[in-house]
């Protein structure tokens, strides 16, 4: 319990930096704040992935839920997803969905590269570097199979209800960032930790969890449109 205040002020400190950060790089120089959202995106994808081997308890208060620590990072992910979509529009969306999985891709190589390595004698944790990051190869396994389901569904209804209500902003955020989250917490939490932790608690914690914080973090994406205004760059 004494660790969560803590948990929501780092949250709500970093959410706000980079959604200012974003929102001035969009509006004050264009050109580049297509390449900043992104990089946001595929540094958000990468660090969830690292996260989500540990499971945590998310503390309601009035109940607990299992689930990866990487629910705190999802948010920040299907939101810039929302940033992009909303100022660059649908078709360069799926340009950086593509860009974050072949980083994605990458990251695994990578992972599998160092594995292959001898580790020097005095290394103590090889054991347990092992186990973690083995892990992390059948979470990333997961991450690709929803990462390409959800991410996609995501950047469709949020074009699709920009195009239809288009002054309805948190319909749209909402709407696609729940869809996002909840089949992502169905699909990945399935084939990354069946046979592994009790997949039920997960996929529960995770839907709940995960929704409670993609809601709580509209108000920043309502605040970026504030700030970037009318700006269009479809």
């Amino acid at each position: 319990m004494t660790g969560i205040p803590l948990v929501w002020i780092y949250w709500a400190v970093s959410l706000t930096i980079v959604t200012y950060i974003s929102s001035f790089i969009v509006k004050k120089f264009p050109l580049y704040g297509y390449a900043a959202l992104t990089g946001f995106y595929v540094m958000y994808l990468g660090a969830s992935q690292i996260f989500a081997s540990r499971i945590v308890i998310f503390n309601m208060g009035f109940y607990k839920f299992y689930a990866p620590s990487a629910v705190f990072i999802y948010p920040f992910s299907a939101q810039v997803i929302d940033m992009i979509n909303e100022v660059y529009g649908a078709k360069k969306t799926y340009i950086s969905i593509g860009i974050a999985f072949i980083s994605q891709v990458l990251l695994i190589c990578f992972i599998i590269m160092i594995r292959n390595l001898s580790p020097a004698p005095f290394f103590q944790y090889e054991e347990a570097w092992r186990k973690l990051f083995g892990l992390s190869i059948r979470i990333i396994g997961a991450s690709w199979i929803s990462f390409l389901i959800c991410e996609n569904l995501d950047a469709y209804i949020f074009a699709n209800l920009k195009r239809r209500f288009e002054k309805n902003i948190l319909l749209r955020s909402v709407t696609s960032d729940v869809a996002d989250l909840t089949l992502d917490s169905l699909i990945f939490v399935s084939i990354a930790f069946y046979g592994i932790m009790p997949i039920i608690p997960l996929i529960i914690g995770q839907i709940v969890s995960k929704n409670i914080i993609g809601i709580l973090d509209t108000p920043w994406f309502l605040w970026y449109k504030k700030m970037v205004g009318s700006s269009d760059h479809n």
